[in-house]
């Protein structure tokens, strides 16, 4: 079936994206019921903003749906690839990971589920094997694009032999990938804060990614990238103000990962940290809360990520996540224009 239609990508991508939406639409009212009868819902943190309380017990873990649209789109609509399956491979054992914090957090009634270093090295165990598969299976360079200039960071390498067979390990890529995948993850993860706020900056950062997949022939990454994006706008219809179900660690921790995965596979590792300037301005705002706090006893903002300090100044919820997601298309806008310049 597909050898007639993968001569037509347009055609495809636009399929993915309508038929991931689709799949959300169907399957998440019947998931939202079953989060209903099994009492799972969502802990609310007592020291954010008092408004907040009364989504206490909101199903929580949309992102399972999400998952099952985006495999299910890849299924249909892509032919194999190794940088899909390496993709989806990242993505759903992240979705996995989050799950158990999502998990913990309903089964003990508390707003945290896992330890951060339990998740820390839940990322760490992914990216590594994430980045020493594309190294030696998809045979992905360790080099780093700095606009016209590159760095080499496979110069620090090591090679084992497993079964007759090579293993090279660049330790320096495997850092640097690490830092981008567990970075980005818990970035997304810290933006996914108010009703429809990390699923709207989710769709337009990776549907930016997808065009540069598309532009970099790669199609079955594409269809990846825009299988999100519909699932993302499929969940808004449920997520939007005042929200039905909640994204959860299932959901925000694999999109980041997915995202930091096509950035390694298209090689925009730098240029995504642009497209996606949304979720690095809120991970950059909980690290300056924390450090100022530490060491000077005073908080930057009223309360972080950075959408609770303006929800403290007293701007609308829906008012904060309309205004980020201009913010977010913005820096998407300015990368995207960043990469024809590159290329």
């Amino acid at each position: 079936m597909l050898s007639g239609i993968t001569q037509f990508p347009t055609f495809m991508v636009f399929m993915s994206v309508l038929a991931a939406m689709a799949i959300v639409l169907v399957l998440m009212p019947f998931w939202i019921r079953l989060l209903h009868y099994r009492h799972i819902g969502q802990q609310i943190r007592a020291d954010g903003p008092q408004r907040h309380l009364k989504k206490q017990g909101t199903p929580t873990m949309g992102g399972v749906i999400l998952l099952i649209a985006v495999v299910a789109t890849c299924a249909i609509f892509s032919p194999f690839s190794p940088s899909l399956t390496l993709c989806l491979f990242a993505t759903v054992l992240t979705a996995a990971l989050g799950f158990l914090d999502d998990f913990e957090s309903v089964a003990h009634r508390r707003s945290l589920g896992l330890t951060p270093h339990a998740k820390l090295i839940g990322q760490g165990a992914i990216s590594v094997a994430f980045c020493l598969l594309a190294v030696n299976w998809l045979g992905i360079s360790p080099v780093v694009a700095l606009g016209p200039a590159q760095v080499d960071l496979g110069v620090l390498t090591t090679t084992l032999t497993i079964a007759g067979r090579a293993i090279s390990i660049p330790w320096l890529y495997v850092v640097f990938v690490f830092l981008l995948m567990a970075g980005l993850s818990n970035a997304v993860n810290l933006n996914d804060g108010l009703d429809g706020l990390c699923g709207g900056c989710s769709a337009v950062t990776i549907g930016v990614m997808g065009m540069v997949a598309f532009l970099d022939d790669d199609l079955p990454l594409a269809v990846f990238a825009f299988a999100s994006v519909g699932a993302c706008i499929g969940f808004l219809w449920f997520n939007c103000y005042p929200a039905k179900i909640f994204m959860g660690d299932t959901g925000s921790l694999a999109l980041g990962t997915g995202f930091a995965a096509l950035a390694v596979l298209t090689k925009t590792e730098v240029l995504s940290l642009v497209i996606g300037g949304i979720f690095i301005v809120e991970a950059l705002s909980v690290i300056i809360q924390v450090i100022s706090f530490h060491f000077f006893g005073r908080r930057v903002f009223l309360m972080a990520p950075l959408h609770h300090h303006f929800e403290k100044k007293g701007w609308a919820e829906t008012t904060v996540v309309v205004r980020f997601w201009i913010i977010a298309a913005t820096f998407a806008a300015i990368g995207f224009a960043l990469f024809f310049m590159t290329v």
